[in-house]
């Protein structure tokens, strides 16, 4: 296997600096390239160019070969490197003289109409294979050899990139990525995985063996984003990871482990203009975190929740520029949401003064303040919460939040977060203060909800008659469908069970489930006034007591992270008392 570390060879870095140059694409959500279709590594497939004749002294008796056309700006950048080199430069002018009229040559000898091209089978692969290994031994030896004089590697250094451009035909049949396994070959441009799982899992495999992650990070580290060709050489190595973590989830462990989470919160906190490497670094975040603790907890001890919050504080008072802005703000507000499941991040959070700044955010009234919510929302909720719960009330939360109970802001709509989304974080947010509150800051979020004559009581019954009602009809068209079913003679498995209830919870269940709470917590408040104007909108409206112990009953046996039994039981335990009382 040809070694790149330590000190890889510039083909490497030059080869995966190329292969991008002005071929980025327009990234819709999560990352993936608008119009594309299947798994791909690279979202980028090569032109095909003309073929240079090889020189017959230099050639080694090869016949022509096809190469890639190489781009315009890098025939310019080449040609004013070679036109710099002066006469002065090396002892033996003639011999320098004429290599460089003959390297000139070949890269203007473009005219020529490209022969038609061999099949590729595994013969060819393995030809391609070994000319490659054979150019890179070669290129490397003559740069060791001549380190201060270039002229005397370019013509290796054209040959190498010839076959570089040659092998991306490989990409293109993941068939005959074993063989690139078993000659031990490296193939850093890799078109697609779609059309053979199993050649995918091969040439993953090998990659990861290789600490692939830890290679692409090394090479990032060194590129300069200044240039443009480099640029794009990092956009493209993000594009290897993402693909390889989207066709194998469980290796963002490994990748975060091998110094990519801290290149990653490196850039993105780096003092440069926004650019859509940027954003990609935050889509590649936001896909590490995503539903891995051990990568919550890596962020957490890196100081990550404090960069996010950097990062996220400069939308407090400004919305975002264009729509890539915004895109990169909501992939921070998800890795953040992300990170505080984990409770040792919430202390973080606190302690970094996440609370202040979405707080500040959602008084502000700008794009943040949807995004802040639910930030909030994840912060607050269960045990873990009852600090961040606590210290919100303190910095006096409640006058921010009751604000948006009562009534749904139109600019949130119009950011995206649709009215049931809202009025679902807010419920969510007042329930876990009523379960985590004590002593004085509980006693301060129920004064709330006797003011101005209790009309937080009397929105709070209106979200519950029209959630009831929501959930009602969602019942009857499953009820309809599950006749159906049994006439057709099908049989209602678990499974389907488990579907019907996800459905009645996105038609507005669980909202309901939290109002629910909401109503039986101040009824159990011991403030008559709370309790007495519960049941008198209840009764008016035609409402029942048994359809709200229905809900709550239904809650308290899915409650529960799956983690803490201990947890789960006792906080059944304790809606079951609520309801008894209520």
């Amino acid at each position: 296997m040809t070694n790149l570390c330590p000190g890889p060879p510039s083909w490497l870095k030059q080869q995966i600096v190329t292969n991008g140059a002005d071929q980025r694409v327009r990234r819709g959500r999560r990352g993936r390239p608008l119009g594309s279709s299947g798994t791909t590594l690279i979202p980028h497939q090569p032109d095909r160019g003309a073929k240079r004749l090889r020189d017959e002294d230099g050639g080694g008796g090869e016949e022509a070969r096809g190469g890639k056309q190489l781009k315009g700006a890098r025939d310019l950048a080449r040609h004013r490197d070679l036109a710099a080199l002066g006469p002065g430069d090396d002892p033996d002018v003639e011999e320098t003289t004429e290599d460089r009229k003959r390297i000139l040559e070949k890269l203007m000898d473009r005219d020529e109409e490209e022969p038609e091209g061999e099949p590729v089978d595994e013969s060819s692969v393995k030809k391609m294979i070994l000319t490659f290994e054979k150019r890179s031994y070669k290129n490397q030896e003559l740069r060791i050899k001549f380190p201060d004089n270039p002229e005397k590697f370019m013509e290796a250094e054209l040959d190498l990139n010839d076959i570089i451009q040659e092998m991306h035909v490989i990409a293109t049949m993941p068939d005959l990525y074993h063989l690139l396994v078993e000659l031990n070959a490296e193939l850093t441009d890799i078109d697609t995985l779609q059309e053979s799982e199993e050649g995918a899992e091969v040439l993953i495999d090998a990659l990861l063996e290789g600490q692939v992650v830890a290679l692409l990070v090394q090479n990032m580290e060194r590129l300069d984003e200044q240039v443009k060709e480099e640029a794009d050489g990092v956009y493209n190595t993000l594009a290897i990871v993402e693909n390889m973590a989207e066709f194998r989830p469980g290796l963002c462990t490994e990748a975060a482990q091998q110094g990519l989470m801290q290149w990653l919160l490196k850039r993105i906190k780096a003092k440069m203009p926004f650019d859509a490497n940027k954003l990609y670094c935050s889509e590649i975040l936001a896909i590490l975190l995503q539903n891995n603790d051990n990568t919550r907890e890596l962020l957490g001890e890196m100081d990550g929740i404090d960069v996010l919050l950097q990062q996220l504080s400069v939308f407090k008072r400004h919305n975002p520029s264009t729509a890539e802005e915004q895109e990169m703000m909501e992939n921070l507000f998800d890795s953040l949401c992300s990170c505080l499941m984990l409770s040792a991040n919430r202390e973080r959070f606190l302690k970094g003064e996440g609370l202040q700044l979405m707080n500040l955010m959602l008084r502000e009234k700008k794009m943040s303040r949807t995004s802040a919510l639910k930030v909030l929302d994840h912060g607050m909720i269960g045990p873990e919460g009852t600090d961040n719960c606590h210290k919100f009330v303190d910095i006096l939360g409640l006058r921010t939040i009751f604000p948006l109970f009562m009534k749904t802001p139109k600019k949130m709509k119009k950011a995206g977060l649709s009215e049931k989304e809202h009025e679902e974080h807010v419920s969510s947010i007042i329930s876990s203060m009523l379960r985590n509150l004590k002593a004085q800051q509980r006693s301060r979020l129920l004064s709330k909800f006797t003011e101005n004559d209790c009309e937080k009581v009397d929105r709070l019954m209106e979200l519950h008659f029209k959630y009831l009602e929501a959930v009602q009809q969602a019942v009857k068209r499953i009820e309809g469908e599950k006749h159906e079913m049994v006439r057709r003679g099908e049989i209602l498995d678990d499974g389907m069970e488990d579907e019907f209830y996800l459905r009645r919870l996105d038609a507005g269940l669980f909202v309901l489930q939290l109002i629910c709470y909401i109503m039986v917590e101040i009824s159990n408040s011991g403030i008559a006034q709370l309790h007495q104007r519960v049941h008198q909108i209840l009764n008016l409206r035609g409402g029942s007591v048994k359809v709200v112990r229905h809900v709550m009953r239904e809650y308290a046996e899915s409650i529960g992270d799956g983690k803490n039994d201990e947890f789960k039981e006792a906080e059944k335990k304790r809606i079951m008392d609520l309801l008894d009382n209520f």
